[in-house]
């Protein structure tokens, strides 16, 4: 064997060991631990997701969270993620997804209105005869007046949304210039068309307010994770609530938790594990131990059992100083 002909074989070996080679000459790449093609999904559960009650809606404690579906998945300085999440979660797959969500006990996903995202909703809904439950956040101006706010509202009614929330962008912002009275008015739409109706916030200082002013908030969906990750923010460089650090959307996991004790609304925590910084285990077991009701998590379909699992394990034997209120 002359040295071109050993070189040849020598990487066509290796290239055969680090791929799986599927019919018709595709290749598909394989690492420890991947699902070998064509095998099944491995089977539903016997004992389902524990739940809790918003309003009238039963709400399971782990929610599917919306950002992976419409490809917003908040990858730091990665920008090349999103156009694979793109590639990935297509139509069929994001379908595929809710499918398998709702099999392994999953009845509820929290979203913003993307409007091709909420048509493959619909879909699942009115072509799989899917039953995932909505909670999701207009994204129209929140301002005097609110008529685009009240139409966007009506509309997501008129789709089947289960319950509305105002997004914490804007939430922060409203805050920010002293507008606690726009939420408010947020909460009153969608509360005076019967539905549980929230508040969304990353800056701690939108559920203070809304309390102290009694806005009417039936639940909140509010940031919450600890620092104890590679990318977490470093004391120094925390300088208040609103303080703007890649990587990390919860500046003060300890006052969250001191305050969240005193709130007697249900509470769904997001952004449990940093966009992917904290492994499920942990974001799970400090979320649930440290209050909230419900742990809101981006998944893709691979990862979704696992994380039922996770959760499941974690809510059997978690213990916690807040009573659970929802």
């Amino acid at each position: 064997m002359n040295r071109r002909d050993f070189l040849k074989g020598s990487l066509l070996t290796s290239a055969a060991g680090a791929f799986g080679l599927q019919a018709g000459g595709r290749v598909l790449a394989q690492g420890p631990g991947d699902k070998p093609a064509g095998q099944a999904n491995p089977p539903a559960p016997k004992d389902g997701l524990p739940t809790g009650k918003i309003g009238k809606l039963s709400v399971s404690r782990l929610l599917l969270g919306g950002n992976l579906l419409t490809h917003f998945t908040h990858s730091r300085d990665l920008k090349y993620v999103y156009t694979l999440a793109e590639h990935y979660n297509t139509e069929a797959k994001i379908l595929e997804t809710l499918a398998l969500a709702e099999t392994h006990g999953i009845n509820t996903l929290s979203i913003h209105t993307v409007p091709w995202a909420l048509n493959i909703l619909k879909k699942h809904r009115k072509e799989r005869g899917g039953k995932m439950q909505w909670i999701i956040c207009p994204t129209a101006p929140v301002k005097a007046g609110m008529e685009a706010y009240s139409e966007q509202v009506a509309r997501l009614m008129d789709d089947g949304t289960e319950a509305i929330y105002l997004w914490g962008v804007h939430g922060d912002a409203l805050i920010s210039q002293g507008r606690v009275d726009l939420i408010a008015e947020a909460v009153g739409i969608a509360r005076d068309r019967g539905v549980p109706s929230g508040v969304g916030a990353h800056d701690l200082r939108v559920v203070v307010e809304c309390e102290k002013a009694n806005v009417g908030a039936d639940f909140y969906i509010k940031t919450f994770h600890h620092h104890n990750y590679p990318t977490g923010p470093r004391p120094d460089e925390i300088k208040g609530p609103t303080a703007e650090i890649p990587g990390y959307w919860c500046s003060n996991p300890p006052e969250v938790i001191a305050f969240m004790k005193t709130v007697e609304k249900p509470w769904i925590a997001f952004k449990v594990m940093a966009a992917g910084a904290i492994p499920p285990n942990d974001a799970f077991q400090y979320v649930f131990a440290n209050g909230a009701d419900h742990a809101l998590a981006g998944m893709f379909d691979f990862e979704i059992a696992e994380d039922v699992g996770i959760a499941k394990k974690v809510l059997a034997g978690v213990k916690r100083d807040r009573p659970w209120r929802s």
